[in-house]
């Protein structure tokens, strides 16, 4: 085999080899091209979602406090108060104490919720300090929705349902794309595919801390992803390949060269340049994560610093939080937005809590889950108001929740099942907070045997969602400065909706 040959092989298959796995190597060959623009401090804007993996038990999260809705609540969550339950007392309540609830204002601008009242999960502390301050606001049964669509569309057949409903990884993947699992487009990195030319280093548009995320992919822009703790680069930080600091060289200067009579080759060839020198640049670039304000210098390493603790409500200890950690370091690329080689302007990025998929010991795991999402959302606020070149980055920067769908109503011992609809979170000094946007549920009680009388819930309690995720994206994407016709080419389902309704208000 020739030189030519042999060199355009090695290229082409580098991405599979073991060490080089932690080499970002997804991205497009459109990203190689330099821009113009210089990023600014004060013209910036990034989404950051923390996606709840398994199915946020919505209804344990923001719960109805209105008497008549608490007592449905209730009776359906608590065994000994359902009439005929066939659990008996033996099973699990999967009721919340009232007295333990956290009441929140319900501002109700929009008039969708009149005479509701509402409270969150007793371990959302510092989110409730946020939302009653303004700066964060719920967003009520959102879902992926074809159309407008009530129960009696849904048993009747009368709208189309999105396909594959309460299927983990097919409702991950439509929540990130609007298709069932296979879909190689997310929203979040279309809606980069508009911004992205703004960026000097269009590599780091879409960043994923942590686990990957199809989210991230749009046409152009691909994801770039970092650890939790660490940039990943080839070699290691030891900078060898093997032990050898000379093939690390080598297979370093292998990767970045290609025949100039092969476009392919010579294209790849600058991709994989780039991407070393993104890790290089970012390896240089990125504060310490002990120094001053993401950590605490004296700690030695991040599993030991206070700031990235939690007090888990299953023991009283305090343990390290990986969901601050990953919002660590995506405070820390944002801090390092304006170095020249960076330069960006608008990013998204996503980080992931996993462990909701709660079908058994559903209480204790669900408060030790949402104490780690109130600590690491408080910490992450606090740390956009205290960026190093000091400026506040809370308005710039807007931080929202979701997952592949809520729970049912109904426990089934436990825990409970796959749902549908769930509410979220939206936080930042851009949201018009202290208000709960969309319509929350109606709870009308139960026949005793799993059917609810309520139009917004099918059988079990599961919500059909009255706000749709295409709207959910339209209106983020509004914020970020994406047109709104390329918003309605990304939200397929828009044009089924009114479009009074398209931006829901809780951005300003």
């Amino acid at each position: 085999m020739s030189n030519h040959h042999s060199r355009r092989d090695f290229l082409r298959h580098a991405a599979g080899w073991g060490s080089l796995a932690s080499v970002p190597m997804a991205f497009n060959l459109s990203q190689v091209r330099e821009a113009s623009a210089q990023s600014t401090s004060t013209d910036y804007k990034a989404l950051v979602c923390i996606f709840l993996a398994g199915g946020n038990d919505a209804h344990n999260t923001v719960l109805p406090t209105d008497s008549h809705s608490w007592d449905v609540y209730a009776a359906t969550r608590d065994p000994a108060l359902r009439t005929g339950s066939s659990t008996g007392n033996a099973a699990q309540s999967l009721a919340l104490p009232r007295s333990s609830v956290l009441d929140i204002p319900n501002a109700n601008k929009a008039g969708l919720n009149t005479g509701r009242t509402f409270g969150l999960h007793p371990q959302l502390k510092q989110i409730k300090s946020l939302y009653s301050s303004g700066k964060a606001a719920i967003l009520a049964n959102v879902g992926p929705l074809i159309a407008p669509m009530d129960k009696g569309d849904y048993v009747l057949n009368l709208v189309e349902k999105p396909r594959k409903l309460m299927s983990h990884n097919d409702q991950t993947s439509t929540w990130q794309t609007f298709q069932p699992e296979g879909s190689a487009r997310g929203w979040g990195g279309l809606l980069m595919d508009q911004l992205y030319s703004q960026n000097t280093n269009r590599l780091l548009s879409a960043i994923a801390v942590g686990q990957p995320s199809v989210w991230l992919a749009g046409n152009a822009v691909l994801p770039y992803q970092l650890g939790s703790t660490a940039v990943y680069n080839m070699g290691g930080d030891s900078g060898a390949i093997l032990g050898s600091s000379a093939l690390y060289q080598a297979v370093r200067k292998v990767s970045g060269t290609a025949d100039a009579n092969d476009p392919f080759a010579s294209d790849y060839a600058q991709v994989v340049s780039r991407a070393l020198s993104s890790q290089g640049t970012l390896k240089a670039t990125l504060p310490s994560a002990l120094m001053a304000p993401w950590g605490t210098p004296s700690a030695g390493t991040q599993y030991n610093d206070p700031l990235l603790k939690y007090t888990t409500p299953l023991t009283g200890a305090s343990i390290f939080n990986p969901l601050a950690a990953q919002l660590q370091m995506v405070a820390r690329l944002i801090a390092s937005r304006n170095n020249s080689a960076i330069g960006t302007r608008r990013q998204v990025f996503t980080v992931t809590l996993s462990g909701f998929d709660t079908h058994s010991n559903q209480m204790p795991t669900h408060a030790d889950l949402l104490a780690r999402l109130d600590h690491a959302v408080g910490y992450f606020y606090n740390l956009l108001g205290s960026m190093p070149d000091g400026l506040n980055m809370r308005s710039q920067v807007t931080t929202f929740t979701a997952s592949e769908f809520g729970r049912a109503l109904l426990s089934n011992g436990d825990g409970t099942d796959h749902g549908w609809g769930g509410h979220h979170f939206v936080i930042g000094d851009a949201v018009k907070g202290a208000d709960v946007y969309g319509t929350y549920p109606l709870f009308l009680g139960t026949d005793g045997l799993g059917e609810f009388f309520s139009q917004d819930m099918i059988r079990g309690g599961s919500l059909v969602p009255t706000t749709a995720l295409d709207q959910y994206v339209y209106t983020l994407g509004r914020w970020m400065g994406v047109a709104d016709a390329n918003l309605k080419a990304i939200c397929p389902n828009l044009p089924n909706f009114d479009p009074a309704t398209y931006n829901l208000g809780f951005m300003a």
